[in-house]
């Protein structure tokens, strides 16, 4: 007859080793930058989530054609309401020879992080083109899980 003592023991160490697995895959799992990408010639009115908690990484944006600039707003659609809405970011000069290049820097992704957002909630760039038609733009965002 096993000793169930030595059964309980092999049981504790199962479960422990299934819990750093977990773990190893929730961490690389989090190191995964998804890349969500729009293009256009009009206005940027853009939307972008994940479906469960995340981070923003990165936003990139090309210009090309046309001429002019206009700010680019990178801003939280939250779920909670419009009270809750909020720009996080500005790029004042955004448009043909001035592509956005913005990174948040991995101290600033650190858990917990002020660029986590909740389930629902959605990360949205608006740009005013100030030359419709004629400029377009190809825009790319990064999102990574959060913990």
């Amino acid at each position: 007859m096993p000793d169930p003592l030595q059964l309980l023991l092999t049981a504790q160490q199962g479960f422990a080793d299934q819990a750093a697995e977990l773990a190893l895959a929730r961490d690389q799992q989090t190191n995964v930058v998804e890349s969500q990408t729009a293009t256009g010639t009009g206005d940027i009115d853009e939307l972008f989530f994940l479906e469960r908690r995340f981070r923003i990484v990165f936003v990139r944006c090309h210009f090309t054609g046309g001429s002019g600039t206009a700010p680019l707003a990178i801003a939280i659609d939250s779920t909670a309401g419009a009270t809750y809405d909020a720009t996080l970011f500005t790029i004042t000069q955004a448009g043909t020879g001035s592509d956005v290049h913005f990174r948040v820097t991995s101290e600033e992704l650190a858990e917990p992080s002020a660029w986590t957002l909740q389930p629902g909630d959605k990360i949205k760039i608006a740009w005013t083109n100030p030359d419709a038609g004629n400029m377009t733009w190809g825009l790319e965002v990064g999102l990574a899980l959060a913990t």
